[in-house]
């Protein structure tokens, strides 16, 4: 009996580690705030990525030689626009050759502006934010999805936002992009979940990352730090971290029968009820 119960505990012990070593990711917007600590989180559970990069360049080449070096996996720094079927399909040839197919998407793209209200906002943000959000999750499953259902098997993640659930003011753009992006997700969901594919969504919070680490400490950062942390159950703010780890986590094989969920990453700030 004590053998029986120590080779079960040893299985246990084995199957809490994450382990994506010959895995091939793909991070949209991988040189981006929260893209890169992901990236890098990838790299260190041995996953060999793909850093899709629009605008920093330089900086997504410099994150590869980064985790090449110190994870010792294959990277690729590769330039794609998430709002263009061609660009994706061109940036799944390029990381095809370099990588092979690829195991793991993690759609974390979005474009960036300012907040106003619905009747000042232009029409043209609507847009951006249904073809960052809610496009870019249906070519990049046009793209790689036939290559996972040919090998049975895939991961599929999204990065949402808490927000989706707030409804707050000057989020109109923002929220309607992300829920209509939940909509195709969870559809999708449905469709490939017998492929052995999953997919997922992770919702982070006002999270810190390294754009907030090299401005916080002003007293208009610091009062509205205070406000949001009055409303977080946890007391704190999110870290870029808090949500890598999340992504590693429904990319492994530890996440194999989650399907179809919006997860939010956020301290309790919001909760998804039944």
């Amino acid at each position: 009996m004590k053998e029986r119960a120590k080779d079960f505990f040893l299985q246990v012990s084995f199957m809490k580690a994450i382990d994506l070593k010959t895995k091939v990711a793909v991070v949209t917007g991988g040189a981006g705030q929260l893209g890169r600590t992901m990236v890098r989180s990838l790299a260190e559970c041995g996953a060999n990525v793909a850093i899709c990069y629009y605008s920093k360049g330089e900086f997504a080449k410099t994150l590869k030689d980064e985790v090449e070096r110190e994870y010792g996996i294959k990277a690729l720094a590769v330039k794609a626009d998430v709002t263009s079927m061609d660009s994706i399909l061109a940036m799944k040839e390029e990381v095809n050759r370099q990588l092979g197919t690829v195991d793991i998407i993690v759609n974390n793209s979005v474009i960036q502006y300012e907040w106003k209200t619905v009747l000042e906002q232009d029409i043209e943000d609507y847009e951006s934010q249904f073809r960052s959000c809610v496009l870019q999750g249906v070519f990049m499953a046009k793209a790689f999805v036939p290559d996972m259902i040919a090998q049975q098997y895939g991961r599929i993640i999204g990065i949402n936002t808490e927000c989706a659930m707030q409804m707050f003011p000057y989020q109109s753009a923002y929220a309607a992009g992300k829920r209509g992006m939940d909509g195709v997700y969870k559809v999708l969901a449905r469709e490939v979940g017998g492929n052995n594919i999953t997919v997922n969504e992770v919702a982070p919070g006002w999270t810190i990352s390294d754009s907030c680490r090299e401005t916080d400490g002003t007293e208009r950062n610091l009062r509205q730090d205070f406000a949001y942390i009055e409303r977080v159950p946890m007391g704190r703010r999110g870290t870029d971290a808090d949500i890598a780890n999340c992504v590693c986590f429904l990319a492994s094989d530890l996440a194999g029968f989650i399907n179809g969920v919006y997860l939010p990453v956020c301290g309790g700030n919001v909760m998804p009820c039944i």
